[in-house]
């Protein structure tokens, strides 16, 4: 099994720290600056009869884990844009995290936490990726930060109870993974010098949209203190219903017959349809869901191949709906968006994001279809709110202002009204970026919060310049994040303060060369997009 890394007495060293568990001790690194502990076991293997089923603890161990290695990741395709490092391992074992320190931090300090949920559309990423390297991060301040595996994909997102009811499987497997990560947390991270009351749940991307999920889900109740969601989905969490059609395709696709768990409610073909499954092999079930993450968009428009899903009991209602009831964790929340969200999907071979004119059309025409309830804003409507943009990057502007800004304006402006809510958008691009009209696109702020920059010799992004600016500006978000997990207000040293987000004044941090405050940024996509807070179920 792959936890089992041990290790001999005979390499207790000052450099080889050994932390104690509840399920077992750990042996990590300590370089004199940063204390490591890499590839730490939260959840038992999620593979055999357990694929489809929420986490349980791992089996305990008596003998140190070796934690200077990172552990195996979530299986997934290849992808150009995710850069998963040079040892990444993908097994379908994958439920390990890693836990970052100041090397003067030791049990008891009691610094406050960040747990970091990776991105990756749902289906890929890991926690052990090079960017999220957190060595930067808390080397000059008091902060323990976690970054978890969680499943992905198939793996994680696919609903089988809506094919294969009273079958034993769990709808949300990937939620249930965080939830028992943040347990681990609760449980473990005292004794790694981090406070179990001061923890921030925080994510990019698919992992945002976990964030905003969970600040719904009952479960999630009292095992994170703060959150952080950058370029969150919120609103791409479906019902049963979108569910059952994705599953049917996945289904499809792995040679399998869709209709094969349906029928009165009981076993039936769900007997024969589960150990089918869960024997599968890891290579064809991945064509299976990359299958299935290609077909979705293109026959549903805006809609994810994989995504939380409103199952009635872990998301007992869609996140949306509960944010604008007050009914979501009363916590205080940073969240924003880029400026340019979408010119990277617009780059990328399979089709996440209505881009093209059709498709958004498309998309407007099936909200219209099945929200007879509201009232949609017309399509000159909401063009007016991009009369200064060029015609070709009208659709960029419209699927990120639907996919990620609405949303968080919507959220922040729900969320104000129950906890301190902090609205931002970054805004910074370096001169290449701006020359290749990619901008301050998806995920590019990643690199600013975790301090690490350049990526590899061959990375281009600062080849026309911009590095000593990126220098400066990553000291001063760091700043302003770390100051929001500690229990502060998001401000940072001889930058302009952040006041919280309000239904008046608006307050939005734009985050550039320098930070600027700006009063209601987003006047003109409210009024185009209009009051209607719109989401496909």
């Amino acid at each position: 099994m792959l936890h089992d890394r041990r290790v001999t007495n005979e390499l207790r060293s000052p450099d080889r720290p050994v932390v104690h568990t509840p399920a077992g001790p750990v042996r990590g690194t300590d370089d004199g600056r940063v204390r490591v502990f890499r590839g730490i076991r939260y959840a038992a293997p999620p593979t055999g009869a357990r694929r489809w089923c929420a986490p349980v603890p791992p089996e305990p161990w008596t003998d140190p884990v070796d934690g200077s290695r990172f552990g195996a990741i979530a299986p997934q395709p290849p992808n150009p844009v995710i850069n998963l490092g040079p040892q990444a391992v993908q097994d379908e074992d994958c439920l390990f995290l890693n836990v970052w320190s100041a090397a003067a931090v030791r049990p008891g300090d009691a610094c406050p936490v960040m747990v970091w949920v990776h991105g990756g559309a749902y289906l890929l990423g890991s926690g052990s990726q090079p960017i999220y390297d957190a060595a930067d991060l808390v080397a000059d301040g008091d902060l323990v930060v976690v970054t978890i595996n969680y499943r992905i994909g198939a793996l994680g997102f696919l609903d089988l109870t809506s094919v294969a009811p009273d079958s034993g499987v769990d709808a949300n497997p990937a939620l249930q993974d965080v939830l028992l990560a943040l347990r681990w947390v609760r449980d473990s991270i005292a004794a790694f010098g981090g406070d179990p009351g001061r923890v921030t749940l925080a994510g990019e991307s698919a992992g945002g949209g976990l964030v905003t999920t969970l600040m719904t889900v009952p479960a999630a109740a009292g095992l994170f203190h703060r959150a952080i969601a950058q370029s969150s989905p919120a609103t791409s969490v479906f019902d049963r219903h979108r569910a059952r059609t994705v599953t049917e395709v996945f289904l499809d696709r792995a040679g399998l017959r869709a209709d094969a768990g349906a029928g009165s409610g009981t076993n039936g073909g769900a007997a024969d349809l589960l150990p089918a499954l869960r024997s599968l092999p890891i290579g064809p079930l991945l064509r299976a869901a990359t299958g299935t993450y290609d077909t979705i968009p293109t026959t549903s428009p805006g809609v994810l191949a994989f995504f939380p899903v409103v199952d009635g009991s872990l998301v007992p209602e869609h996140p949306l709906d509960a944010f604008l009831a007050g009914r979501q964790h009363p916590v205080p929340l940073l969240i924003g968006t880029n400026k340019d969200e979408a010119s990277l999907f617009a780059r990328m071979s399979a089709p996440i994001m209505p881009v093209a004119p059709d498709t958004i059309r498309g998309m407007f025409g099936r909200l219209a279809q099945e929200r007879p309830d509201v009232t949609l804003p017309t399509e000159d409507r909401v063009l007016s709110a991009y009369t200064g943009v060029r015609a070709k990057g009208r659709g960029l502007a419209v699927a990120r202002d639907i996919g990620f800004r609405m949303p968080a304006v919507w959220l922040a402006q729900a969320h104000a009204s129950v906890a301190p809510t902090y609205l931002y958008r970054f805004d910074w691009a370096t001169p290449l970026l701006r020359l290749l009209r990619i901008g301050a696109t998806h995920a590019t702020e990643l690199p600013y919060l975790w301090g690490n920059l350049v990526a590899g010799p061959k990375d281009p992004t600062f080849k026309l310049g911009g590095l000593r600016t990126g220098r400066v500006l990553s000291a001063r978000m760091q700043q302003r994040w770390r100051s929001f997990i500690a229990g502060d207000g998001p401000d940072a040293p001889g930058a302009p303060a952040w006041p919280a987000f309000d239904p008046r004044g608006r307050a939005t941090m734009v985050i550039d060369r320098e930070d600027v405050l700006v009063g209601d940024l987003d006047a003109e996509l409210r009024a185009a997009w209009g009051p209607t807070v719109l989401a496909f179920r």
